[in-house]
């Protein structure tokens, strides 16, 4: 980390319901120089950016945070990347406790229930309690049993709600707090000086306030234990690394911590190990299996200057590998934070949530004491009482947590799931503006085809020695890192071609490239190229017609300004594309090929594939042109890369989707990466980005709907045509079912099936 970081992030604790967030959100972005304050309930974080000529600290934020009523700390990011999470352990933590204190509560509220609600169900058992224990004893005996609950079990309500309350910030705890006291202490009137009280409003409430505590509790440690099971997909992930590695020294390997490794250390990996972190292989071969990292089944082989990934399975042979990087640095380590960064966004939807759950709770208080006063006014004699229950029912059923937990689980569930299918979502509004894709495009080279040119056909003219020509070919293009550039020193290497010395090589990004070999200018490249040299291609027009109609791109080669020879080379496709391009499009998807191939290789592949739009010839700096055309003429659109040139592509698209077998540079303008090289990703991409949003639609619908519905019932609506009253527990009852149902719901997204299955989705 810098030593001026513009970005923080906190643990924040103590927040419990949607308008927690809003209130911890509105203190931060209250801060002159906080550009964004983004707090989630569900990973109980908050990401702060600041401008950067500010000079805030984080000790400075924590304060604002202490002083909106929460305790915060400082997430620090250590180069192992286990070691930034200790969520799951928290979450054990909090929810044995939790545990511990509804057992408490179970067992002192058993008794005052049984006591007080045993009369009201058995008539026999009334006038027993009545004989034997006697009204008011009974009653003495729930208010010590009830005392202990509200000081043991219940604890943790009142020191948060009232706290809160008298800030005139009231949250979840408070409605608790309120509700529960406001029971506790109407019983306490009637037991101890009943004559405060109207006859007829003699009654004991203790059992209410107990099994509210109880319910309440119960859906608390629900809840800890579901929200354990949403981060499990980084608990995966984080399990994949090794503890131990066998490091060379010397002549011997030695056993040593993974945390001791350093870049260009060399390590000895045996069949069945781990791999402990990224590298390349200089000695042995063997099949690794990378399905945990790119959701694909099937073993890579690894063999000399192959790239291997710490955490994947080495299966057979021996591997001796030179590390490239370690700790933070690793795929994995840069997986987890892309995930834990997805689970932590906030998407747009959530914008309009948090608006209305920061004043939520207010108005609950408020919808309450009306409740109260209304029921005094419409029944004199028996008013009070009904007014306490009913002003208590709607305090505790209109808990705000399910709709707080609504939006941030189902992207925790989404994302993580996400990230087992090999899908990694960097950018939050991905998730939300994917399901709205109306175009997917597609590069070609690398994206649709394996990206593994081979040299098909070499023609030259007549004179020219054709050995020779491919010398310069391969020669020239030694110095690239094209695709094509392997393609043709492949067949060199099989012909067994020496290579030439060149001089002032030049490279022109996505036209082609120059150099010296003998004295001789030699240029290489498309027909774009030749022609910005001034060079003819017209004697080679018959072959680069033949070639381009059956799927090749032909490329030219220049010597002393004479083109002298046209070379093919052709891409095979991968396997999956034409199904993945057939799910998108029964998905309602147009598919769109942009690709700098010339027009009738790329129509060629258009037509195998069945695609709907073919663009062809472009530029890198065109394909964003291109982009903005689709946009204009569909919607929102999508660009799937793997290149250097497709990074403008990538970053000006509505959704930049990256293949992560690309290039560094296109896998960071991307906002969603796929870690395999297979396009069925794209498809697993738009089916999660769809589910997910379905997912959060639904917990919005039942956590609003919810309480829309159940206010006026608890508030006593039906009282005057039916006689029904909502009892306080079972309010409490409902409050806690709410946040379990929003949470189980969000769960069944770690059933999502991979493509193969959703075509249908």
């Amino acid at each position: 980390m810098s030593h001026s970081p513009k970005a923080f992030e906190f643990d924040v604790e103590g927040m419990s319901c949607a308008s927690c967030v809003g209130r911890v959100e509105r203190a931060l972005q209250k801060v002159e120089g906080v550009e964004q304050a983004n707090v989630n309930l569900a990973t109980e974080r908050a990401y702060v950016q600041l401008s950067p000529q500010t000079q805030l600290n984080a000790e400075q934020l924590i304060q604002v945070i202490e002083k909106a009523g929460y305790q915060a700390k400082i997430v620090q990011k250590t180069k192992q990347p286990e070691q930034n999470h200790n969520v799951v352990g928290k979450r054990e933590q909090e929810a044995s406790t939790l545990y511990r204190e509804f057992l408490i509560a179970v067992v002192l509220a058993l008794p005052v229930f049984i006591l007080e609600m045993g009369g009201h169900l058995i008539p026999a058992f009334h006038h027993w309690i009545a004989q034997h224990i006697g009204t008011q004893n009974s009653w003495y005996i729930q208010f010590v049993l009830a005392t202990l609950v509200l000081i043991f079990a219940g604890r943790r309500f009142y020191q948060l709600g009232i706290p809160a309350l008298l800030r005139a910030t009231p949250d979840m705890n408070s409605l608790v707090a309120v509700g529960t006291l406001a029971a506790y202490s109407y019983s306490v009137i009637a037991t101890f000086f009943p004559k405060i009280l109207p006859q007829q409003s003699l009654v004991v409430y203790f059992e209410s306030s107990v099994v509210i505590i109880a319910l309440i509790l119960l859906g608390r440690y629900l809840e800890a234990k579901a929200k354990g099971r949403t981060t499990q997909a980084i608990q995966h992930l984080i399990a994949l690394q090794p503890h131990i590695a066998h490091r060379k020294e010397g002549e011997i390997f030695q056993d040593v911590a993974i945390k001791d490794l350093q870049s260009n250390d060399i390590v000895l990996i045996k069949p069945g190990e781990k791999i402990p972190t990224d590298g390349m292989v200089i000695e042995g071969s063997s099949h690794v299996d990378e399905s945990m990292m790119t959701g694909e089944p099937i073993a890579v082989t690894k063999k000399r200057h192959d790239r291997v990934i710490g955490g994947t399975v080495n299966l057979q042979g021996s591997l001796i590998v030179q590390t490239t990087a370690v700790g933070e640095h690793t795929v994995l380590a840069q997986i987890i934070q892309m995930v834990e960064q997805a689970q932590g966004a906030k998407l747009p939807i959530q914008t309009m949530v948090d608006k209305i759950t920061l004043w939520f709770v207010p108005a609950v208080m408020l919808l309450a004491f009306l409740t109260f006063i209304t029921w005094l006014m419409i029944a004199p004699h028996t008013g009070l009482s009904l007014a306490v229950v009913n002003a208590v029912a709607v305090l505790i059923i209109a808990c705000p947590c399910a709709m707080g937990l609504a939006t941030p689980t189902s992207i925790m569930v989404g994302t993580g799931r996400a990230a087992e299918l090999g899908v990694l979502f960097r950018q939050g509004h991905a998730l939300q503006q994917l399901k709205d894709a109306k175009v997917i495009a597609f590069d070609k080279t690398g994206t649709l085809t394996i990206g593994q040119p081979q040299l098909t056909d070499f023609f030259t003219h007549d004179e020219h020695n054709h050995q020779r020509l491919l010398a310069y070919a391969a020669s020239l293009e030694s110095q690239s890192e094209h695709p094509i550039a392997h393609a043709v020193l492949h067949a060199a290497k099989v012909q067994n071609i020496a290579l030439l010395p060149i001089q002032n090589f030049q490279a022109i990004v996505g036209s082609g490239i120059q150099a010296e070999i003998d004295g001789q200018r030699v240029s290489m490249g498309a027909v774009r190229f030749m022609q910005s040299l001034d060079l003819s291609v017209a004697h080679f027009a018959t072959q680069a017609e033949q070639l381009a109609a059956q799927g090749k791109s032909p490329f030219y080669l220049a010597v002393n300004q004479q083109v002298v020879a046209i070379l093919a080379i052709s891409d095979p496709l991968k396997q999956d594309s034409f199904a993945a391009i057939r799910t998108l499009q029964q998905l309602g998807l147009k598919v769109a090929i942009i690709s700098g191939d010339n027009t009738t290789t790329a129509q060629y592949i258009g037509k195998q594939l069945g695609i709907d739009i073919v663009i062809a010839e472009v530029l890198p700096e065109e394909k964003v042109q291109a982009l903005v055309q689709l946009k204009q003429q569909y919607g929102v659109t999508a660009f799937v890369g793997d290149g250097i040139n497709d990074a403008p592509a990538l970053a000006s698209a509505d959704i930049g989707i990256a293949i992560g077998t690309g290039t560094d540079v296109a896998i960071e303008t991307a906002d969603v990466v796929l870690m395999s090289g297979s396009i069925s990703g794209v498809v697993n991409a738009v089916a999660i980005s769809q589910a997910t949003i379905r997912n959060i639609k639904q917990n919005l619908f039942w956590a609003f709907a919810y309480n829309v519905a159940l206010i006026p019932i608890a508030a006593g609506i039906l009282y005057p045509f039916n006689g029904m009253l909502l009892s306080p527990m079972f309010a409490a009852g409902a409050m806690a079912l709410s946040s379990v149902f929003v949470l189980s719901n969000a769960l069944r997204l770690k059933r999502l099936r991979p493509t193969s299955d959703i075509s249908h989705e």
